[in-house]
């Protein structure tokens, strides 16, 4: 039930979609998704702007921003565990070094979500 936004610059579909992979992956690997539970939006954009040098790491124009809505529940080390792979795996499908791998959490409870039909399927 995570929801994944991707955003880079300038990211054809294989890009997008090693992006895509990277991160799913990361999830089922380190904090227990399920392998079917898939949803995204992969979004290429023409500028992004970004600190350059922000807390002292040199970024670029391969930026990758990753923002990851999820129920909470997650401990700090799942958390740690889950930014090291996604930026482990981001380099290994797409060749985007870790340093321009930038990851945002959002927690929510179970009320926060409906799948369809206008229903709060967590709450049912």
């Amino acid at each position: 039930m995570p929801f994944v936004r991707i955003d880079t610059m300038r990211a054809d579909s294989d890009r997008l979609d090693g992006l895509g992979r990277a991160v799913h992956e990361a999830m089922v690997d380190t904090i227990g998704i399920p392998p079917d539970d898939k949803f995204q939006v992969l979004t290429s954009h023409d500028g992004i702007r970004y600190d350059a040098n922000f807390l002292g790491i040199q970024r670029d124009d391969d930026v990758v921003f990753v923002s990851i809505t999820f129920r909470s529940g997650r401990t700090t080390e799942q958390k740690v565990a889950l930014y090291k792979r996604i930026a482990e795996l981001v380099e290994k499908y797409t060749s985007v070094e870790p340093r321009n791998v930038f990851v945002h959490l959002v927690e929510n409870q179970p009320t926060d979500w409906s799948f369809g039909n206008g229903i709060a399927q967590y709450i049912a």
